[in-house]
């Protein structure tokens, strides 16, 4: 019978540190006790306390001398909990849900000996001056269109597009169909369409986008101009609804799923939506195309779920033996892509229609493809801000602003935060 479940919350663990204190890396505490590993996590409607204690529970089953206790961040969330217990040095043995960054990198553990880190899912591309310091269970696809079939039926549309071109004319038709084209909204989902539409062609023909942006040898207007164009025609054409600026993410969601629109842009997350939303229309996905003539379209995305151990930790041996089985395990990493909709090339589990059509973007999409998003991660990183001024200037363009005053005030934001 397993040992009751520990659970603590970030805030009350100001005395833990001082407690293990002196403690063997790796080992147990010279009376006999386990050693406790503190994992902070993000717990949401989907991940909860007790799916976290589940999902390590046959871990510590098999390993007796290891205690692992889920803390949760409560309110203020993993990213926002992290530099605090980092002042504070109350500083959990793993943090799990953000990636390791540039300013993070040096309060972690280099897992680059361990080749379940080194050569996991997106390792590569999170990894700074060539060492892995995370290790996570899968991916999360950002550069899709979700669409409506019944409304594709509808305006004739026998394929969907492969080309923004083809994309542009298939807007066209389904406006003429009486179907609104597009599903975007307010918050972070303006930009998302805008990255989706510009991401694929422009990362193709600048595979180091972010580093030539950073460094200044290119800029936002001779990159992006196309992009922000089209959705500024978009616009006019009435192919975005007039009140996105105003319309909630869930809210977005939810007329979708009504059936009150005909594409939506989003994450490979959706489909986790999709599946429990009972009288859903029948849904496809196609991946966010480039331009005519871009035979490798980047396809932005994720890691799902990824690890990190704090340098801090009293314990790093335990807790790399925990990570090693939170995604290698086969049963735990099924466990943690089914639960939020995740993939993994080589794990299939329990689709819907619609998931079986994403499981089959991932497996056609080569790891060199995958692009980062918003500011980015590991060495493809924008400068600080990127994602706010982005998402505030699409918005710009959904209010009527022309793309040419929005590609000028990026190239200022820009030329002032390099």
């Amino acid at each position: 019978m397993l040992r009751r479940r520990k659970l603590a919350l970030a805030a009350a663990l100001t005395a833990t540190t001082a407690a293990l204190a002196g403690c063997a890396t790796g080992g147990g505490q010279g009376d006999g006790s386990a050693t406790e590993i503190r994992m902070l996590v993000n717990v949401t409607p989907n991940l909860t306390e007790e799916w976290w204690n589940d999902l390590v529970a046959p871990f510590e089953e098999a390993n007796p001398d290891i205690d692992v206790v889920i803390q949760n961040p409560g309110a203020e969330g993993v990213t926002a909990a992290v530099p605090r217990l980092l002042a504070s040095g109350d500083v959990p043995d793993i943090v799990q849900s953000i990636p390791p960054s540039l300013e993070l990198a040096p309060e972690l553990v280099d897992l680059s000996k361990y080749e379940w880190a080194s050569e996991g899912p997106l390792a590569d591309q999170y990894s700074i001056d060539g060492a892995y310091y995370m290790a996570g269970i899968g991916v999360q696809l950002q550069s899709l269109m979700f669409y409506n079939k019944a409304a594709f039926e509808e305006a004739g549309i026998a394929e969907v597009p492969t080309t923004l071109e083809e994309l542009d004319t298939a807007l066209g038709k389904l406006s003429a169909a009486g179907w609104v084209p597009l599903q975007t909204g307010g918050d972070w989902m303006s930009s998302h369409l805008l990255q989706a539409i510009g991401l694929p062609s422009i990362i193709a023909e600048h595979p180091d986008w972010f580093a030539e942006m950073d460094g200044g040898e290119l800029t936002f207007s001779d990159t992006y101009a196309d992009a922000v164009e089209q959705y500024a025609d978009w616009v006019k054409a009435g192919y975005i609804p007039q009140d996105a600026l105003g319309v909630k993410y869930p809210d977005a969601e939810q007329t979708f799923l009504a059936g009150s629109s005909a594409i939506y842009p989003m994450g490979s997350w959706f489909a986790g939506t999709e599946a429990k939303t009972e009288d859903a229309p029948e849904i496809g996905v196609f991946r966010a195309p480039a331009v005519a003539g871009v035979d490798n379209p980047a396809m932005g995305a994720n890691i799902a779920s990824p690890y990190l151990i704090m340098k801090s930790s009293e314990h790093q041996d335990a807790a790399a033996k925990l990570i090693e089985y939170l995604t290698t395990d086969e049963t735990a990493v099924m466990d943690q892509l089914v639960v939020d909709g995740n993939f993994r090339d080589g794990y299939e589990y329990d689709m819907t229609a619609l998931g079986e059509e994403l499981f089959a973007i991932v497996a056609d999409t080569p790891a060199a493809d995958y692009t980062p998003t918003g500011e980015g991660y590991g060495e493809r990183v924008l400068p600080g801000g990127y994602s706010t001024e982005i998402n505030a200037q699409t918005q710009a363009l959904l209010g009527g602003v022309p793309a040419a005053d929005v590609l000028t005030a990026m190239d200022a934001w820009f030329d002032a935060n390099r």
